[in-house]
């Protein structure tokens, strides 16, 4: 009997409600195998995920307004969505709503564009909870008049979860007890309160079965559930967007709820600055999101110590402080968006294994990261504004080395730094390893002195160049001594000789009793300059071959080997040889009293090599029948007519 009068309570709603939607010109046909989801319609207020997909008979394509003035946009055999309620309708509704008792088919409610009175608002509420319906979702609501208590009944409800968003209450004064406390004691699973700009909620006033309550973009503060110990089964509580300052309190709030698992608290006004207090966290919360808010350092100074999943993107931290939070249990770490100079180390984080540094102040990042970090899977360090130099190699080698670790690579690893890197990634900057080993590059350069300094010490000892310097400076103090002494200026001025003699001490008998006879004597004589009878007392050696060279028209230089191996023959060679080039003259006369063979003449003789490569020099004939012609050859070759002061200087010096 009572299965019949149930079916026949059945068959007589879906006559009304045949006969409701013919006069919206609605038609309905069952089609099981269609499906839709009613957490759809509120996609930005963070509804439950546990809204599943419900099958439904048919969607309308279009909107269709009934006599009673409201406006269908959904009706199935388990969803019904209409919008437009007004207090012109909303007993018409209540009554409709009224038929759907517990056990019927309709499961999802969604009311949009509501604008009646709070009492109405209340007894669609009150229907509802008596109703089949176990979604219920709610937007766009204008509560119109005063806000009074109502003794709402929670009991024999089949509803899960609850969906209000953008709740407009026009009634600024009333008692906030008549309006929080409907919600807070609410006998369901999940209830989301979004965009209403609510500014409180009441702790329940018992034991309450909430596991998921979401507040986003209100305007709640740090007074929210303060001392509240009714909501031990919540496991999820989003927070976001409201204005919540304290994360010291926000820590407190969370003490008392024993189940709750996820927290979220991003876009706030949180800041701590870790004035020694002491944060108490839920043991359970294992995520938590604190992102976009202000926090700095400090805010590893109150963190949940069991916390897994932690996001702490768009703040203020520019760094993590070592031995100051133990996360043992961390395995997500979420930094991007701060002013982070380097990656953190995971002193304090043992079990983590994915970081994100992205977007932070990071040049020159720690290539040992992944070494202190031996459990992190992926690091995401992309869009820094990396200092491509030699510091950074080491890094570039992670992605070798790591085996694709490193999230983004390699289009978000770009060089900022220097100027003409910029734009590069990170995948096609290379350096030799020679210009980023400090101490490779200080040891090339030692090695490459060392060599230069041999080289040179080498080519100097070759060239003889000391002797050469030392000549030059010998040669320059002559020069200037001779300018400032006027007298000794003058007589360097003119030619006093025809020839001066350069030769080795030990061809000396050769040269007192066959050179210097035969051309001093007879007619046509030669004024000779010898060191032994000309050089000035009181004067420097060099400076005597200096001058006897300027004032000789000519210079012979009796070549054997004892002249090769004398340094003042050498003296001498270099001083006319310098003359020579100075006043572009042709002064030089060689004679070669003896052959002298190549091995024997000293590297620093080049100068006579060449001179005996390209001049015609004059040889000692050891027959004596062709001696004239050599004497004739000679006098010839100094032949030059001396003016009479310097002959009678000459006398007065013989």
């Amino acid at each position: 009997m009572t299965q019949n009068t149930s079916f026949l309570r059945n068959f007589f709603l879906y006559k009304c409600l045949f006969a409701l939607t013919f006069w919206n010109h609605v038609s309905l046909s069952v089609e099981d195998e269609l499906f839709t989801s009613v957490s759809n319609n509120f996609p930005e207020d963070g509804s439950n995920q546990k809204i599943k997909s419900l099958p439904h008979v048919y969607t309308k394509s279009h909107q269709s307004k009934a006599s009673f003035d409201w406006v269908v946009i959904q009706n199935t055999t388990e969803s019904l969505s209409l919008s437009e309620i007004t207090n012109d309708n909303v007993k018409k509704l209540i009554a409709l709503l009224s038929n759907f008792r517990q056990g019927s088919t309709l499961l999802n409610l969604t009311l949009t564009n509501v604008t009646v009175d709070w009492n109405a608002l209340m007894e669609i509420f009150q229907t509802v909870w008596h109703s089949s319906i176990e979604y219920f979702n709610i937007s766009s609501v204008t509560q119109l008049s005063d806000i009074k208590s109502y003794d709402f009944d929670y009991s024999g409800t089949s509803m899960k979860a609850l969906t209000m968003k953008k709740i407009l209450i026009t009634d600024m004064y009333f008692i906030q007890d008549h309006l929080y406390r409907i919600f807070a004691d609410m006998n369901i699973a999940d209830m989301t309160i979004a965009d209403s700009e609510m500014i409180h909620m009441l702790c329940p006033s018992s034991k309450s079965p909430f596991r998921y309550l979401n507040f986003l973009k209100n305007d709640l503060t740090d007074f929210l559930f303060q001392k509240c110990d009714n909501l031990l089964q919540l496991e999820t509580l989003i927070l976001q967007k409201n204005k919540f300052e304290s994360l010291h309190k926000v820590s407190l709030m969370t003490s008392r709820m024993k189940s709750l698992k996820y927290l979220d608290m991003s876009n706030n006004l949180l800041r701590h600055d870790g004035a020694a207090v002491r944060c108490q966290w839920a043991e359970s919360l294992t995520e938590l999101d604190l992102s976009s808010n202000q926090l700095v350092d400090a805010v590893f100074e109150c963190l949940p110590v069991n916390v897994k999943k932690l996001s702490l993107e768009n703040n203020q931290i520019g760094n993590v402080p070592r031995g100051v939070a133990e996360l043992k249990s961390l395995e997500e770490l979420n930094l991007a968006s701060n002013r982070l100079a380097d990656l953190p180390g995971c002193s304090g984080f043992a079990s983590l294994q994915f970081l994100n540094v992205e977007t932070n102040s990071i040049l020159t990042p720690s290539a040992d990261f992944f070494q202190s970090c031996p459990r992190v899977r992926a690091l995401q360090a992309g869009h820094n504004p990396f200092k491509c130099s030699c510091e950074l190699q080491a890094f570039i080698g992670l992605e070798r080395r790591a085996g694709g670790k490193l999230f983004g690579w390699p289009a978000a690893y770009v060089c900022e730094y220097p100027e003409g890197s910029r734009g590069t990634q990170l995948k096609d900057f290379h350096l030799s390893p020679l210009a980023c080993d400090t101490t490779l590059l200080l040891v090339t350069a030692l090695l490459l002195t060392l060599v230069l300094v041999a080289a040179v010490a080498f080519l100097c000892i070759y060239l003889d160049v000391p002797w050469y310097a030392r000549m030059m400076w010998q040669w320059t103090q002559t020069k200037r001594r001779a300018r400032h002494d006027p007298a000794g200026g003058q007589g360097c001025a003119a030619l006093r000789f025809h020839a001066f003699i350069s030769y080795s001490e030990r061809d000396s008998l050769w040269v007192k009793n066959e050179l210097i006879p035969n051309l001093e004597k007879g007619e046509g004589c030669v004024q000779l300059c010898q060191h032994e009878r000309n050089f000035m007392p009181g004067k420097s050696i060099v400076e005597n071959i200096i001058n006897c060279i300027e004032k000789s028209y000519k210079s012979i230089f009796v070549l054997s080997p004892n002249f090769v191996q004398s340094e003042w023959c050498h003296y001498e060679l270099y001083f006319a040889h310098h003359k020579l080039f100075s006043e572009n003259s042709n002064s030089l006369i060689l004679i070669l009293l003896e052959p002298i063979p190549p091995y024997l003449i000293p590297a620093r003789y080049h100068k006579l090599k060449a001179l005996m490569a390209k001049r015609t020099y004059l040889e000692w004939p050891k027959e004596r029948s062709k001696r004239a012609l050599f004497w004739a050859n000679l006098r010839a070759a100094i032949s030059i007519n001396l003016p009479k002061t310097d002959e009678n200087w000459y006398e007065e010096t013989d």
